[in-house]
């Protein structure tokens, strides 16, 4: 099989991999050492293996790397800034709402993206895009809580 030059920014740094054509973005992150994009359903089911392509959450196992060319990709890995963690990842500690962090980074990821586009989201908005990972530790009740608190501060910016 012939390998093919993938060009994209990974958590903001300019990559450059070799990959077969068939690779899928989800294996080619965790070859490249992206270990918070799990494998779970490999059927975009679960939302454990969400990371961000240009702002928007996708099921990386559901997407060819190849299609990420020229691409922003965004993994929990890429969140923090050093030691300071995202006020989202400060909001699921807070909150008790990391149990085995299994599904953590994508909920986490999807929720990034939900506050990007609409920084005052409704509990119902934010169950909508919970719904797409699933959790068998938290019951969703507090990781609702934490990314509801996690904008709280963007309300109170934009009074």
């Amino acid at each position: 099989m012939k390998n093919m030059e993938l060009r994209l920014k990974l958590n903001g740094e300019p990559r450059h991999w070799t990959i077969a054509p068939g690779d899928l973005l989800l294996d080619v992150l965790r070859r490249e050492g992206c270990y918070g994009v799990k494998r779970g359903c490999e059927k975009g089911e679960c939302g454990a293996c969400t990371v961000l392509v240009n702002g928007k959450a996708i099921d990386s196992c559901l997407m060819f790397a190849a299609q990420a060319e020229g691409c922003e990709v965004t993994t929990i890995e890429g969140l923090a800034d050093g030691d300071t963690l995202h006020p989202l990842q400060e909001a699921f500690l807070d909150h008790g709402a990391v149990q085995c962090g299994f599904c953590t980074g994508g909920m986490i990821l999807n929720a990034k993206a939900l506050l990007d586009r609409n920084p005052h989201p409704t509990e119902q908005e934010v169950r909508e895009v919970m719904a797409g990972n699933y959790c068998r530790c938290t019951g969703y009740k507090k990781p609702v809580e934490a990314v509801l608190a996690a904008a709280a501060p963007r309300k109170a910016a934009h009074r």
